[in-house]
């Protein structure tokens, strides 16, 4: 769409509406943005399309102020007000007085060059950064409002419509004959893991899971303000984009990591995810919203190949294909495995499980803290202090055993739904060992034991120095656990794995 008017007469630096000497812009297929001193101004095109209706002021002034209200949920700091666009198209006033012929949404700028698509491209995207992002999100999802039971978001039926839609779009706009193979084959999957998940499903809209979220969070739309991740431009114009269950949001994500190279750092976002909010029923349909999310990306970029010409349409259609190999690799994660680790604190346990999560580029590894389970099953937040004594509290020898079953219970349901799973704990006793072993047999799936040591002296330093752990391992509790742990049987040995080597 060409500029019209008040676009060409707002960016005229003979008039600077703006007050500024110079004024931006950046495009979108539904907004125009004018970047204008500190500040950026959204204006919504007058189009209507299948999935938007900007099509009457009204309608746009009403999408400016829901744009507003539902950003400033987890980025009130960047979104400022709507102004109204006074005057005529030829000579706008920006907040003017009198009727107004536009609206925009006020922002205030933040570098370009910190959005997280940004950094990914430049290598400078870290575990530290995706750290803050997974506590951000699961901080806003949890706090968002739950669709209303009698709603249709998140029904099942809803769910694979939205899914089948994607095929019969991309067929048409794919018709080469291997294209519409790997799209029946895709097709197929998602029918078939459907009909597996549909009760995961259901149950995920009946247990609160189905909110009000983001509805297009890729790393695009999120920004390192500080040390802050910082979501902003939400889905306004469409409910059924934004009313979705929080593992497809997080699918979303995951994909869009995935689709620039950083798998580890996907699969380290899931499990933090996972450590911070505790939904591990989200692994049953999780992979499922993956297919999905990239099948959507699929469809964009084909899309954008039937609007071009030459060369752009064809790369624009190649990207299309790169989506349809990424859902190829989604639906076939390779073969499960479980691995636990092995030693006393300060022994490299947390350190071994995370290079193992940091090195799966694919994104088909969860991993377990007993230090965060433990506190969550006694009502602690991760980073709480409990007050427990030395084999007390939530130290108990009851309590250990407890948390052992939990790690099992949660193991089990990543594994049945096709995760590999890493548990972090100290294992130091061969029953809690042996318990883990059988479930991985029992699953007829690979087994392994992180086995970490270090000199004493060396453990007692890094004990006495942790700050800021999940663990609340003193010196004290050290020196009981070199007493307390069973060293691995000779028939354990078989499946040790050094950590150098995980």
């Amino acid at each position: 769409m060409s500029q019209p008017p008040l676009i060409r007469a707002l960016l005229d630096p003979t008039r600077s509406p703006f007050g500024t000497a110079a004024v931006g812009l950046m495009e979108t297929h539904a907004s125009w943005v004018l970047l204008a001193g500190d500040w950026a101004y959204k204006i919504k095109k007058p189009i209507t399309l299948p999935f938007l209706d900007y099509g009457s002021l009204e309608k746009r002034r009403a999408c400016c102020e829901a744009e507003l209200r539902l950003n400033r949920r987890y980025a009130p700091e960047l979104y400022q007000d709507v102004v109204p666009i006074a005057g005529s198209a030829e000579a706008p006033v920006p907040g003017g007085c009198g009727p107004a012929i536009e609206y925009a949404v006020r922002m205030r700028r933040f570098p370009e060059s910190q959005r997280l698509d940004h950094l990914a491209r430049r290598g400078e995207l870290t575990d530290v950064h995706i750290s803050a992002l997974a506590a951000e999100i699961a901080a806003f999802h949890g706090a968002a409002a739950a669709a209303p039971a009698a709603s249709r978001f998140g029904e099942p039926e809803l769910v694979l419509a939205e899914a089948l839609e994607n095929f019969e779009e991309l067929e048409r706009l794919m018709p080469a004959a291997p294209d519409r193979l790997r799209l029946a084959a895709l097709a197929d999957w998602t029918r078939a893991e459907f009909r597996h998940r549909k009760a995961a499903f259901a149950a995920r809209k009946e247990s609160g899971c189905v909110r009000e979220c983001h509805g297009d969070l890729h790393l695009g739309n999120l920004v390192l303000l500080g040390e802050r991740v910082v979501p902003f431009d939400c889905i306004e114009f469409n409910d059924d984009f934004r009313w979705i269950d929080v593992a497809s949001e997080l699918a979303f994500t995951l994909v869009d990591l995935l689709d620039h190279g950083q798998g580890g750092l996907a699969c380290w976002l899931l499990s933090e995810w996972l450590a911070v909010g505790g939904d591990f029923d989200a692994l049953a349909v999780l992979r499922f919203y993956a297919v999905y999310r990239a099948l959507v990306r699929a469809k964009v970029a084909a899309i954008r190949a039937a609007q071009e010409e030459g060369s752009a349409a064809a790369a624009d259609l190649d990207d299309a294909r790169g989506y349809l190999t990424l859902a190829e690799r989604l639906c076939r994660p390779p073969p499960a495995s479980l691995t636990i680790t092995h030693g006393v604190s300060g022994s490299g346990k947390s350190r071994a499980s995370k290079r193992r999560l940091l090195a799966d580029t694919a994104c088909t590894t969860v991993r377990l803290r007993s230090d965060v389970e433990r506190k969550r099953l006694f009502g602690f937040g991760a980073a709480a202090r409990s007050g427990s004594p030395v084999n007390g509290g939530i130290y108990t020898p009851a309590a250990n055993t407890a948390t052992y079953r939990r790690l099992e219970d949660l193991a089990q349901g990543a594994l049945h739904g096709g995760w590999s799973v890493v548990v972090d704990a100290a294992f130091l006793k061969r029953s809690e060992r042996d318990d883990f072993r059988r479930l991985a047999a029992n699953n007829d799936l690979p087994f392994a034991i992180l086995a970490c040591t270090a000199p004493v002296e060396e453990l007692r330093r890094r004990v006495a120095a942790r700050r800021g752990d999940p663990s609340e391992a003193t010196p004290e509790v050290l020196e009981k656990q070199l007493g307390w742990i069973e060293p691995l049987a000779p028939e354990e040995q078989a499946f040790a794995v050094s950590p150098a080597a995980a």
